[in-house]
């Protein structure tokens, strides 16, 4: 894997506190869907019950199945696995494959009509905090197996049509073949970033997520949500309900939150700061 050279801090970043000296916070790579916005139950649930319909299955995801089925990353691996629980017999089609592939298509047609429509909203915190990194002059990076075009309308439809363009890497789709918990996503970011992961924060809202980014040895804040609220989340630097905003504080799952009511530059600095070394 490149990395380039990093600087390392000449203080820690607590304040004076007398913590070792350790790589500056250089980058921030951000999952997408529960992540930067709640996707799930309300934009991608109904957009893959809208495809069924238009093609013609019988299927319905409720609530409770689709919160069994995120277990699963991967749109497509989804509907697999679907089938291989309640009707094996579209499987035996010899042209199953591209069935998934046209649902998933239709899928993400009904899903980007949701996002421009302005129908799903960041979640608290995120464009705060994203204009803030941006404006102490940290670089910015995507981590995620939905496919591209949801990150970029989804950015364009929240943040304006430059939005893209904050982010130096996205790591969408299918770029890699194996997807989360497998770690590959992250190692692909690190390399485009060419940064060693140590000097980057990764943002997840779920076990599989953290998983893959505390694999390729990433310090990893988890923002939870209600699908993912009774994971484990074993290694993160901390677990909070949301970034915060004024007036709307974050609600403390798990780790230390320095008395703070809102996730910061100076927050992450300090979570980063005292992040155990996931690479030695």
């Amino acid at each position: 894997m490149k990395t380039q050279r990093s600087e390392v801090s000449d203080q820690s970043n607590d304040g004076g506190s007398g913590l070792e000296a350790k790589i500056k916070l250089r980058a921030l790579i951000f999952d997408v869907d529960g992540t930067l916005a709640d996707t799930e139950r309300d934009g991608h649930r109904p957009a893959f019950n809208a495809a069924f319909a238009e093609l013609g299955y019988a299927w319905q995801w409720d609530e409770t199945l689709y919160g069994e089925l995120l277990e699963v990353t991967g749109g497509k691996e989804r509907i697999r696995h679907f089938a291989e629980q309640y009707d094996i017999e579209f499987l035996a089609r010899p042209d199953a494959e591209q069935r998934i592939a046209d649902l998933h298509a239709a899928k993400t047609r009904h899903y980007l009509a949701m996002l421009e429509g302005g129908g799903i909203p960041l979640r608290p915190g995120v464009a705060r905090l994203l204009r803030q990194a941006r404006e102490e002059g940290l670089r910015l990076a995507i981590a995620t197996t939905t496919t591209p075009a949801n990150v970029t309308t989804l950015l364009k439809a929240s943040l304006g049509a430059d939005a893209v363009s904050w982010f130096d890497v996205i790591g969408a789709g299918d770029i890699v073949p194996a997807k989360k918990p497998a770690p590959d996503i992250y190692h692909w970011v690190l390399e485009q970033l060419q940064l060693p992961a140590a000097a980057c924060l990764a943002f997840e809202d779920s076990a599989n997520g953290v998983q893959a980014s505390l694999g390729a040895g990433i310090a990893t804040l988890v923002t939870e949500n209600a699908y993912t609220q009774t994971q484990d989340f074993a290694g993160a630097v901390a677990v909070i309900s949301d970034l915060g905003e004024p007036g709307a504080p974050f609600r403390l799952v798990a780790g230390a939150g320095h008395g703070r009511k809102q996730v910061d530059m100076g927050l992450l600095r300090l979570w980063h700061s005292t992040s155990p070394d996931l690479c030695s």
